[in-house]
């Protein structure tokens, strides 16, 4: 009698029952997809994240770094492999997110590291989003190392700063 007032009564049991079942069938029959859905319901927890990319690698699924010109905003299947989302990483907000995925969409993949910054200057673009692209290896796949985009990065948004200066002033006298 004690145990009946705060245990589940059966119905609460079954279905209980049910979910679980449910769920470990989807583990069994697609762990990429369920595992990329795990992740991606788990963005804000870095601990919860860490040990489910660990139970990742246990079942054999790679899941893949971050990438300016694949990721989406939550964790995605990719060639049976897991691609990490970009809400996932620190320093980085949804707007700019969906501006770089946007852009990416609408004028094809980034090439270089100048194109990437060209393309999303003036878009919620600042110098911390920009560094923690380069910091988690969003940007590796645009032909520099972290070293060499993290040191020359200031200089890349002074130039675009002045671009925007000069095309506002020549635009300006023209009009």
């Amino acid at each position: 009698a004690s145990f009946a007032s705060y245990a589940f009564n059966k119905s609460h049991a079954a279905a209980y029952a049910i979910v679980a079942y449910q769920t470990a069938y989807l583990k069994c029959h697609y762990p990429c997809e369920f595992m990329a859905a795990l992740l991606t319901s788990v963005l804000d927890n870095t601990d919860k994240v860490s040990g489910y990319i660990a139970e990742c690698q246990r079942l054999g699924i790679k899941v893949l770094p971050p990438s300016c010109n694949e990721s989406l905003l939550g964790f995605t299947v990719t060639n049976g492999d897991i691609r990490f989302g970009l809400l996932a990483v620190k320093n980085l907000g949804r707007g700019v997110i969906n501006s770089l995925i946007k852009e990416r969409e609408e004028n094809g993949p980034y090439t270089s590291f100048y194109d990437f910054c060209s393309r999303l200057y003036g878009r919620d673009f600042n110098r911390r989003m920009l560094e923690a692209l380069i910091k988690c290896g969003s940007l590796d796949n645009l032909g520099a190392n972290r070293r060499q985009m993290l040191m020359t990065s200031e200089r890349i948004i002074e130039i675009l700063e002045n671009e925007k200066k000069n095309y506002c002033r020549y635009s300006c006298y023209n009009t």
